[in-house]
């Protein structure tokens, strides 16, 4: 008897996204992937399932319940699960899956890993946190820091012996990294001493890896204000000696923890440095190192952040995901009520307003991953690419992107674990179906690395006129060139391409007049105030065209799979495009609602 399909994520529709859609294979012939094949993509993904679904999945909804507290000895307990997980994940190599076989890697493409890691956020997303954090960690390093900083900790870090984190908000700070005020000492060694509070710190504290390697940005006194004056330092939790063994503990302390609605797993920190608790040999304070040059810290962490970004994205999606599997697995088995036409009574998936919702789930949890893994073959693009241009146009498609790709999932994948939680009616309310925890882990995404309406600022206000607005062109054109293919198509008797292509060329006109009318209007507040619906506006519209992509790469071909490719495509231009007009008719009239109410009359 053939198994059940997951209820994690579907293995049918990453192998569609991967190897029919963005047909991953063409990156065999680039030497950086020519000692995989077709195989080895599908052996990997094989991995990632069968891990996930024996190591991960199952003790999600015990580490939910069982949070993680502070011992009396100060360190922090988790469910034993936890540490064997990730002792597993990290014995598969999946911990270094896209970097140099000189550091120990893979080289796997981005998009292979991407769609192999959704499986662990789509199992267990807390637990999945350690690594993915450690990732963008060790990427960091790699990129900024220098051979000995690599060494000394990227690769105990990729070797899954030590875990990296980021450290940027503070507790009077949050998202306003101009106001941190943690310092950082120079000492006549090289290095530094820091004091300071950070908060937030996912993965901060626990007793799950050797170590721990902190990212920390601090200023160093003396130097510019704000932003400019920031500078990232390595902080580790315990320092090395001279021959790299684990010495004496650092002055980094754990302050607290933050008890959160959901992503329980993951400890969430309030981290204090240079207290004194602990006094490594010579001046007080915390002891770290400098990464890169002085006052280059915002830059160096915003590697880091916009690949969290991309990961926040497809968490979301992966979380989004995984409950419209359990709905749609609930619809099919749950028997109550009669049709329309008064049989019954029937599995509720008869009943047209469930398979509203299913449809509505569909469009926005497959959307939200094609758009994923689209911005992650643009990484392998912008990476391996033949050509310089092909290159250069991959990198700004990527930074037009990020900010949809963080935000229009957390929103709208979130948007698909509410619907699942009312297919299950009562029972989608209570502890006993998952579909409650994986609202709850998701509810969290919308604010993740940087909130909602800080991507709708950077979308509106940086990324938009960045080169003159070369990034929107090329993103327009490229929706351009598949609404060409579905217009050269024809129409079909069902509606038809070429009638998706016209709707979304009116959407492209719109936006691109409206970007005009939004960015010559004269008056930044202005323009900035209605960000959010601008963010929004043209998200829909990025994940309209990954719709019909799709459906021209599924072609004619026949089958249940394809029928719901299609059927989903058909929901999201019905239902969901049309919005777009109300959001740009709001942009258009340069609506000062949100300007001219006073504080007091909210």
């Amino acid at each position: 008897m053939a198994a059940s399909p997951s209820l994690i994520l579907s293995r049918r529709d990453l192998d569609f996204l991967l190897f029919e859609w963005l047909d991953v294979t063409g990156l065999l012939d680039r030497p950086r992937f020519a000692e995989h094949s077709r195989h080895t993509f599908a052996a990997v993904l094989d991995l990632a399932e069968e891990l996930a679904t024996e190591r991960f999945a199952p003790h999600n909804k015990k580490a939910d319940a069982t949070e993680p507290r502070i011992a009396p000895d100060g360190t922090v307990v988790l469910i034993e699960e936890i540490g064997q997980a990730l002792q597993a994940f990290a014995k598969t190599g999946l911990m270094a899956a896209t970097f140099d076989e000189q550091h120990g890697g893979m080289q796997l493409p981005t998009s292979v890993a991407k769609a192999v890691l959704a499986w662990f956020q789509a199992a267990n997303v807390g637990t999945s946190a350690y690594p993915f954090l450690t990732m963008a960690n060790a990427n960091c390093l790699i990129e900024h820091g220098s051979a000995e900083q690599v060494a000394t900790w990227v690769e105990p870090m990729l070797a899954g012996r030590f875990f990296g984190t980021m450290a940027l908000s503070e507790p009077q700070a949050g998202s306003s990294l101009a106001d941190i005020t943690t310092r950082a000492e120079p000492q006549p060694d090289g290095t530094y001493r820091l004091f300071g509070n950070k908060m937030w710190i996912s993965g901060g504290d626990h007793e799950l890896s050797e170590n721990i390697v902190h990212l920390v940005l601090a200023k160093v006194p003396g130097g510019p204000s704000g932003v400019k004056g920031i500078s990232m330092f390595v902080v580790p939790k315990i320092l090395l000696t001279d021959s790299g063994q684990l010495g004496e503990r650092n002055d980094v302390v754990l302050a607290g923890l933050n008890h959160k609605m959901g992503y329980r797993a993951t400890t969430n920190t309030l981290l204090n440095f240079g207290e004194g608790v602990h006094r490594p040999a010579g001046s007080p304070g915390a002891v770290g190192y400098l990464v890169g040059e002085l006052h280059h810290g915002l830059s160096y962490m915003f590697s880091m952040m916009n690949e969290a970004r991309i990961g926040v994205g497809l968490g979301a999606t992966a979380l989004g995901y995984t409950g419209y599997l359990h709905a749609l697995d609930y619809a099919r088995t749950r028997v109550q009520g009669r049709s329309v036409a008064g049989a019954g009574p029937v599995a509720i998936i008869e009943h047209p307003d469930v398979r509203r919702m299913l449809l509505a789930a569909k469009s926005y949890v497959e959307g939200a991953l094609a758009l994923g893994l689209y911005c992650a073959a643009l990484v392998d693009e912008q990476a391996t690419a033949t050509s310089v241009l092909a290159r250069e146009e991959a990198g700004l498609l990527l930074q037009v992107l990020t900010p949809i790709a963080k935000a229009w999932p957390s929103q709208w994948c979130l948007a698909a674990n509410d619907l699942a939680i009312q297919i299950h009616g009562g029972y989608g309310y209570t502890r006993d179906y998952d579909v409650e925890q994986f609202y709850r882990d998701n509810r969290l995404n919308p604010i993740h690395e940087g909130t909602n309406g800080i991507q709708a600022l950077d979308l509106l206000g940086r990324k938009v006129p960045m080169a003159g607005g070369a990034g929107l062109r090329l993103l327009l054109e490229r929706v351009g060139r598949t609404i060409e293919r579905a217009t050269a198509g024809g129409d079909r008797e069902d509606g038809g391409y070429a009638g998706y292509a016209a709707e979304l060329q009116v959407a492209v006109d719109r936006i691109a007049r409206t970007t005009a009318t939004l960015l010559t209007c004269g008056d930044t507040a202005l323009m900035l105030s209605n960000a959010t619906a601008y963010l929004e506006a043209v998200g829909h519209t990025v994940i309209a065209w990954l719709w019909l992509d799709q459906v021209l790469s599924a072609g004619s071909e026949s089958g249940a799979f394809y029928e719901g490719k299609r059927a989903a495509a058909r929901y999201f231009y019905a239902w969901e495009l049309p919005s777009v007009h109300a959001k740009l008719d709001l942009l258009d009239r340069l609506d000062r609602t949100l300007l001219d109410t006073p504080p007091e009359a909210c």
